[in-house]
C-alpha cells in the first residue's frame, strides 16, 4: 500500500516538473521575441496622383439623344359615313391641306339643294311680305315671320355646307404618310384615325442634361448635331426648347431643331454638342480622382506621403474633368487611382 502511494506521489511530481519546465522554455522564446524589433505593419499604400491647376473652362459637353419628327399629326374623321376615295398610300407625301379622304356626302348635297331653293323662295316672300307691309296690306307679326324662316333656312344652308367639307379629309401638316388605317368602302365614325403624317423634313432631338450644365443652356443657342450614320457630317441646330422641370436625377429634358440635309430618319441616335468656348478660368481635378459620388464628393490629398481626406465642393463638368469651387488650392496634389484601399492617415507611395 505504501509502495502505490509512493508512485503515484512520484508520477505526479514528474508531471508538474514537466510543466514548469515548458513554462519556463515557453517564457525564455516570449522574451527573445520581445526583444526583436517590432515589424512595420503600416506598408505604403501605391497611388497615381495629379496636381491641381487652374485652367481655361472650356465648357465641353455632349449629349447621346435620338431624333424625332419635327412635326407629328394624326389623319382623323370629322364625320361619319362611308368612304367613296383614298388618295394617299404609305411613303406618299401630301402637302397640307391636300384632300386624302373623301366620305359619300350625296345625301348632304340633295339637302343643300332643297335648302337653296327654300331660301329663293323665302326670299321673294320677304320681299312680297314687305311690299305689303308698306300698303298697310298686312301685320308686322306676319313680316318677322317670314324673315324668322327666311334666316332660319340660310343658318340650316350654312350647317349642311359645313357637313359637307368635313366629309372631305385634308392633310393637317405637309410630310410623308407613314401609316394608313383605311380602305375605300369602310364606314368610319367621326373622330375615326385614318393614318399618320410625320414632317422631317426638320427634326428634333431629345436629349437630357444634368443640373449643374442646364443652366449654361438658353432657347436659341447654336449647337452641332453628328450621327454615327454620317460621321464626318456636322448638322447645324438650335436649342429650341429646355424644360422647367427636371426629373428625379435632376435631370432637364432638351430640344434641339436640327435641319435635315442629310435625310436622316426619326429615331435615329446622334451626338449633340453644346460645347462653348470661354475664357473663365476655373480649379480643375481629374473626374477619376472623386471617391464619393457628386452628392457627396471628397478626395485624398497626399503631403508628406501620407493620406488626408478633403471634402470638396464641385461644380461644372469639364470632359474628364470637373470644377473644383472649394476645398482644394491649386498645387495641391490628389490621388487619382488606388483610393479604394486609402483611409485617413493612410502611408503611400507614388507611382507613375
Amino acid at each position: 500500500m505504501k509502495k502505490t502511494t509512493f508512485i503515484v506521489i512520484g508520477a505526479v511530481l514528474a508531471v508538474m516538473g514537466l510543466i514548469a519546465f515548458r513554462l519556463s522554455s515557453n517564457k525564455k522564446k516570449i522574451d527573445t521575441q520581445n526583444q526583436l524589433p517590432a515589424t512595420n505593419v503600416n506598408i505604403a499604400i501605391p497611388v497615381t496622383v495629379s496636381r491641381v491647376e487652374e485652367g481655361d473652362v472650356s465648357q465641353q459637353l455632349i449629349k447621346t439623344g435620338n431624333l424625332i419628327p419635327f412635326k407629328e399629326a394624326a389623319i382623323s374623321a370629322t364625320t361619319a359615313g362611308r368612304v367613296t376615295n383614298v388618295n394617299f398610300n404609305l411613303g406618299t407625301q401630301v402637302s397640307q391641306g391636300a384632300v386624302l379622304v373623301q366620305v359619300d356626302n350625296k345625301l348632304k348635297e340633295l339637302s343643300l339643294e332643297a335648302t337653296q331653293l327654300t331660301i329663293s323662295k323665302l326670299k321673294r316672300d320677304v320681299d312680297r311680305y314687305n311690299t305689303l307691309l308698306a300698303g298697310n296690306a298686312t301685320t308686322e307679326l306676319q313680316v318677322n315671320e317670314v324673315k324668322y324662316n327666311y334666316e332660319n333656312a340660310i343658318n340650316q344652308a350654312e350647317q349642311i355646307k359645313k357637313q359637307l367639307l368635313d366629309a372631305t379629309v385634308k392633310a393637317p401638316i405637309s410630310g410623308r404618310i407613314v401609316k394608313k388605317d383605311i380602305e375605300v368602302g369602310e364606314f368610319i365614325n367621326a373622330g375615326a384615325v385614318l393614318g399618320t403624317v410625320l414632317d422631317v423634313s426638320r427634326l428634333k432631338a431629345e436629349v437630357l442634361v444634368n443640373e449643374s450644365d442646364v443652366y449654361q443652356l438658353r432657347v436659341g443657342q447654336s449647337v452641332r448635331v453628328s450621327s454615327d450614320i454620317f460621321p464626318n457630317r456636322i448638322l447645324s441646330g438650335t436649342i429650341s426648347y429646355i424644360s422647367p422641370q427636371g426629373n428625379s436625377e435632376h435631370n432637364y429634358p432638351v430640344e434641339v431643331t436640327v435641319s435635315n440635309s442629310l435625310g436622316l430618319k426619326a429615331g435615329t441616335f446622334v451626338n449633340v454638342d453644346f460645347s462653348q468656348k470661354s475664357n473663365q478660368k476655373a480649379l480643375q481635378i481629374p473626374r477619376l480622382a472623386l471617391v464619393e459620388s457628386l452628392k457627396n464628393p471628397y478626395v485624398y490629398v497626399v503631403s508628406n506621403n501620407v493620406a488626408q481626406q478633403r471634402i470638396v465642393k464641385i461644380g461644372r463638368e469639364l470632359g474628364d474633368k470637373i470644377e473644383v469651387l472649394s476645398g482644394l488650392s491649386a498645387g495641391d496634389t490628389v490621388v487619382v487611382t488606388g483610393q479604394l484601399n486609402l483611409s485617413e492617415g493612410k502611408l503611400v507611395q507614388i507611382t507613375k
